[in-house]
């Protein structure tokens, strides 16, 4: 969310921002409903203040003209709420703006890899894709999904289970234990408001699975990812100084209807409707969100490293970052099957763009109330880490050897093959 006096006092700013957004907005209508809004609220402050002054003088000569000045407040009120909305909904729909070092791009074609990690594997046989792996493996059962419930979605059956479980556990335990990391058990549904304090709603209204209750008059969504709730624990509250920074981690499904990946990733766990994740979120003093997105970025990476599977760290350029990030890095992971990186992990800062939305403050030094900086990032998809070690961990006779530092969650299997 932007705020319309920072608009306001630096327009010339704004709308080169705009132009790194590759964004054509009418700042114009921004400028006149604000305009209009301030008016309105200025005419209805004189009318109040009149009407006071009636009351105050206790002449009933000017009770009928307080009577007109009542009816003409009203009509202000509405017209000023009708502005004030529409104003809000149009600023609600503007993108954060990127940082000043964040790579000039229209698309991901213009996204800049910083660094490249780990030794990709070669193998003395073509390797298999992750669903060809598993369904050999008799663990990964797509059709019988399709048949319960539909496209997009999988039973993981036996050690593949166990191993995603294993994944979930090992990646809680680093964040927990060595990157400080506070955990959490969240719901896994988020109301109206919620939704709208991280930037899902309104935009990505369609991209979400809304739940229908008989006795709720509040709409309700499943999480499409834990930052969503996790971030929105800091709605409305107004923390001190030295409670910051706050770090939380928690292990969630989340869901996705993926209305815009129509014909992608069709095939296998890359790009399901429900998969699970583990995700941190830093709430931050404005001043730390550039340190905090390379500390954040670095946990993800750590556990990369650690499973020992090949990666690469890119930096989005503006016109591919997330709605409400202003700078992100993208973690993605070698897939051998597709002889090429995808996308793991995505650690963003937000600044103060969700903090706005959710009125998140803190104190600062000087004893000033000023808005949180908040971040988030996966650390990391648990779907696509499987995906991840099963092809890169596959042998030639179709078993998947298990990551070393994944074996004490495993019972000490050396590796899966089919049963």
């Amino acid at each position: 969310m932007h705020n319309i006096k920072e608009i306001r006092n630096n327009l010339g700013l704004f709308n080169e921002l705009l132009k790194k957004r590759y964004l054509t907005v009418d700042v114009n209508i921004i400028l006149q409903l604000d305009k209009k809004n301030r008016e309105l609220i200025q005419q209805k402050e004189i009318l109040e203040k009149e009407k006071k002054d009636i009351s105050k003088s206790k002449d009933k000569s000017l009770f009928e003209k307080s009577k007109i000045i009542s009816n003409r407040i009203e009509l202000i009120n509405k017209d000023q709420l009708n502005a004030k909305i529409e104003l809000e909904k149009i600023l609600s729909s503007i993108p954060n703006m990127p940082l000043e070092d964040v790579p000039l791009g229209i698309n991901e074609n213009f996204n800049v890899e910083i660094e490249k990690k780990g030794q990709i594997p070669i193998f003395d046989f073509i390797p298999k894709s992750h669903y060809e792996i598993g369904e050999k493996l008799g663990m990964l059962d797509f059709d019988l999904a399709t048949k319960t419930t539909g496209s997009r979605f999988v039973f993981v059956k036996d050690k593949l289970s166990s191993l995603e479980r294993a994944i979930s556990n090992f990646m809680l335990d680093t964040h927990i234990n060595i990157n400080g990391y506070q955990e959490i058990s969240p719901p896994l549904i988020a109301n109206e408001n919620t939704m709208y304090g991280t930037g899902q709603l309104p935009k990505f209204e369609n991209d979400q699975f809304e739940i229908k209750l008989d006795t709720e008059t509040d709409r309700k969504f499943l999480i499409p990812t834990a930052e969503v709730i996790l971030t929105n624990m800091a709605k409305d509250k107004i923390f001190k100084n030295k409670e910051l920074p706050i770090r939380l981690v928690a292990s969630t499904p989340c869901f996705r209807k993926e209305a815009g990946s129509y014909g992608k990733d069709t095939k296998g766990m890359i790009r399901q409707h429900q998969f699970y994740k583990v995700e941190m979120v830093s709430l931050v003093e404005i001043n730390q969100c550039k340190s905090e997105l390379e500390r954040m970025t670095n946990c993800a990476t750590k556990i990369l490293d650690l499973l020992k599977l090949p990666y690469r760290k890119v930096m989005l350029c503006s016109g591919d970052l997330g709605f409400s990030a202003e700078k992100t890095y993208d973690i993605e992971v070698w897939l051998p099957s597709e002889k090429k990186f995808r996308e793991i992990s995505s650690c963003s800062s937000c600044g103060a763009f969700q903090s706005r939305r959710m009125k998140a403050r803190y104190k600062n030094k000087d004893n000033e109330t000023v808005l949180l900086g908040t971040l988030n990032g996966s650390g990391l998809a648990i779907g696509r880490t499987l995906v991840a070690i099963l092809e890169n961990y596959q042998q030639s006779d179709g078993s998947v050897i298990i990551p070393d530092v994944l074996k004490s969650y495993m019972g000490n299997l050396d590796k899966i093959t089919k049963n």
